[in-house]
Formats: structure tokens, sequence, C-alpha cells
């Protein structure tokens, strides 16, 4: 199974350890993914102006790519998921923004929302399956009593994103149990952490990280994981050190006995 792959530019940077777990997790289950050469980044944030055209160009120039290496997309970063996934929605619903797009980029041939846009939890729960990744562990981590963080950016817009129930995920938790972890619900799971104001408020995203990690210990929870670099980087900077928080794809990577991704 050959995928093509946009790793973003946190996950080369701050977030290398998401990327350098999940490509040597994927190598160990039988999935290529083949990075996209000459990426550019996927613009970060989906513009609110509905005519903003500019910022979302990137985004099509990786979704024309992987068309014509005939290959869905997939992606790891939850930014660069919501920014990829929701223009790709824009191809098939804005007739006006695909013409304009298509008219900026001069492509030789024209993009039309062909691409599937897969983030990396949906090949392991859709391609590889979990039942399946409950025969490749070989370390099972049992007794890990793990809170799921979602946050904003994987769940919502629900009508474009189609990831998951937004307002009841079980992705995450379910992956948890393939792995051997024992699952932990808590209210503040698919909240956002305040990760976008920690510049501006940082009290005010201290105050959203604290009550996250506070709620997961609460209901038992001794560890966290997620797949957003910016919600990482909030809940461990601001978070108060409640509880320990890591990407999901070091867990998936440490169950499957990899030792020699080095982050």
């Amino acid at each position: 199974m050959t995928f093509s792959y946009f790793p973003g530019c946190t996950l080369k940077t701050r977030g290398k350890a998401l990327d350098i777990w999940g490509r040597a997790a994927m190598e160990r289950l039988g999935v290529t993914l083949e990075e996209l050469p000459d990426w550019q980044c996927c613009g970060a944030v989906y513009p609110l102006a509905k005519d903003e055209i500019a910022t979302r160009l990137s985004a099509v120039r990786a979704l024309a790519a992987a068309r014509d290496r005939g290959q869905p997309l997939v992606t790891l970063c939850s930014a660069c998921h919501h920014v990829i996934k929701r223009t790709n929605y824009d191809f098939t619903h804005d007739a006006t923004f695909r013409s304009r797009a298509n008219n900026y980029l001069q492509l030789p041939t024209p993009y039309a929302g062909e691409t599937q846009v897969l983030h990396y939890l949906e090949v392991l729960r859709d391609v590889v399956g979990f039942d399946a990744l409950k025969q490749q562990v070989v370390k099972p981590l049992t007794g890990r009593k793990v809170g799921a963080y979602y946050g904003c950016l994987l769940l919502r817009p629900s009508r474009q994103m189609a990831f998951d129930d937004p307002e009841n995920p079980s992705i995450l938790e379910d992956f948890l149990r393939a792995i051997g972890a024992e699952p932990v619900r808590y209210a503040q799971r698919n909240e956002c952490c305040g990760g976008y104001v920690t510049l501006e408020r940082r009290d005010f995203a201290a105050k959203r990280a604290q009550a996250v990690l506070d709620n997961a210990r609460a209901q038992g929870a001794e560890e966290v994981i997620t797949a957003c670099p910016l919600c990482l980087y909030n809940l461990q900077a601001n978070g108060g050190g409640i509880l320990p928080v890591h990407y999901f794809t070091q867990l998936l990577a440490e169950a499957l006995g990899i030792e020699e991704a080095q982050a």
C-alpha cells in the first residue's frame, strides 16, 4: 500500500517526533508513505474569508501532485489535515474558488477535487484496520491509562472534515485499545486547548490547557496523547505539568517494538 504524504513544516522542525515515529510505524505495518516533492507550507490556518484564494494555493498544489501520482494524500499534522481537507472540499462545492485557483496555478491539468485526503489515523482504521494492527503489536501497553485529546481541527467543521463524530469521537480510543492501552474518556477531550492564543493571551491558553489536563486526570488518565503539534506544545508548555503529553505515533511505535527511530 502506497500513499502520497504531506508532512508539513512543523513536522520538519518542532514536531519532528510526530513524523519520525509515524513513518517508522507505517513502514513496520507495510504501508509506504511517499513524501511529495517540492511541497510548500499548507498555509497553516484555513482562511475565514471565502474569497481568500492565495493562502489555499499551496494546498491545491499538494492535492494536484497526489492526483497526478494516482495516490490518496495522507496527512499527519492536524492543522495541515484541516487546511488540505477543507480546501479539497471547496473544489467540489465552490465553483468560483475552483475556477480562480486553477486560473492562478495554470496547472497542466486543472484540478477538480479528485484526490482522496486521509489522516494517518484514518489509514490505521480504514486501510490497515485496528484488528490487524492489534495482531502486529509486540509490546502491548497493558495497564497504561491514556486520555486521547482530539482538539478542534480534526473534528470541525464536521461536514467538511468527515473524520469522526464531533461530539463523541472514538477513533483515538479505538486506536488505544488496539495497542493494548486503556483509553480514558473525559469531557474536555474535544474542546479547544487555547493554543491559537498562546502568544497574545498566554494566561488564557494556560487556563484552557490546565482545564483539559485536570479533567483527564480526574477521570483516571495518567498520560495524554494527541495528533496536533500546536496542542502538544500548549499542553506541555502551559499545562502546568499536570500530565505527560505525547504524540500518538510515539505510543504506536512503542507498541510495535520500534526503538531505533530516534526523534
